[in-house]
């Protein structure tokens, strides 16, 4: 009999509850996140989704250390988020690229691997083989404002590539762009995904960005945050435009899109 692999992620019984006072000293409790439990395996795409202020962001947070749980466990490929981060286990891209104006791009996907003691011919390589995984190896030398939002994005995922996590957390990286370059973005992440064989755990508000990336979308309700399900994404890969003109894309969506419904949070907004 073999053994279970374990999971790379395992968020067990996690629960956050933010603590602060009312002007007059009234104590306030916010539970963002209650009684979470995911697993997560090597190589998965996984979305987080749900309305605003149902514990995505925060969750991503607790898996990264940013922040800790009120109460749960979480476990990192055997080590707890404090020593995934140490070990460098995973890179972070926020919703906004946010590069150093100052830097070139080649100096902006070099910085954490200067803050890491690599040499000077390692961070050059490194920056360099990133650059030409998100297709930007021309502009190393533009500084940022000289480039698109898109190719922002590409440089933030390039520079969180460039010291090879195992994981990759993206808090809602394209929410800001506009629908064609999300969706040439969203071709190209999985291009990486695929390339690379990192995990990712990203977060969106988008039902199709969810199905069209994912292999497993996390069904997340409002505040206080839950897990309402989780749903297998069984599409075939490689993925393109025709993908989301499928019959079985429209039945993801559609048990999505329901199950946000059922948990009392979906608008309808896309």
């Amino acid at each position: 009999m073999t053994n279970a692999i374990s999971p790379l992620v395992a968020v067990n019984d996690v629960s956050m509850i933010y603590r602060t006072r009312a002007p007059n000293g009234e104590a306030l409790e916010t539970v963002a996140l209650k009684n979470a439990n995911l697993e997560i395996n090597q190589g998965e795409f996984i979305s987080l989704i749900g309305p605003s202020g149902c514990g995505k962001t925060t969750l991503l947070r607790l898996l990264a250390d940013l922040i800790q749980p009120t109460s749960g466990s979480i476990g990192i490929g055997g080590k707890t988020p404090q020593q995934a981060r140490e070990a460098r286990a995973y890179g972070y891209v926020f919703q906004a690229p946010a590069l150093f104006d100052w830097r070139t791009v080649m100096g902006n996907v070099m910085l954490p691997l200067e803050i890491m003691g690599y040499n000077l011919a390692d961070r050059k390589a490194r920056a360099e083989n990133m650059l030409a995984l998100v297709g930007l190896e021309k502009f190393s030398k533009n500084f940022p404002w000289q480039l698109s939002g898109g190719m922002q994005q590409r440089v933030s995922i390039a520079r969180a590539l460039a010291f090879e996590p195992q994981l990759l957390f993206m808090d809602e990286p394209f929410g800001a762009l506009d629908e064609i370059t999300r969706e040439n973005l969203n071709l190209e992440l999985l291009r990486l995904w695929r390339e690379t064989g990192k995990t990712i755990i990203f977060v969106t508000h988008s039902i199709p960005e969810a199905v069209f990336l994912s292999t497993r979308v996390v069904v997340m309700t409002p505040r206080p945050g839950k897990i309402e399900k989780i749903v297998n994404v069984d599409l075939p890969h490689p993925r393109d435009f025709d993908t989301r003109e499928s019959p079985r894309f429209f039945e993801i969506a559609t048990e999505i899109r329901e199950s946000l419904r059922h948990g009392h949070g979906y608008e309808g907004n896309e």
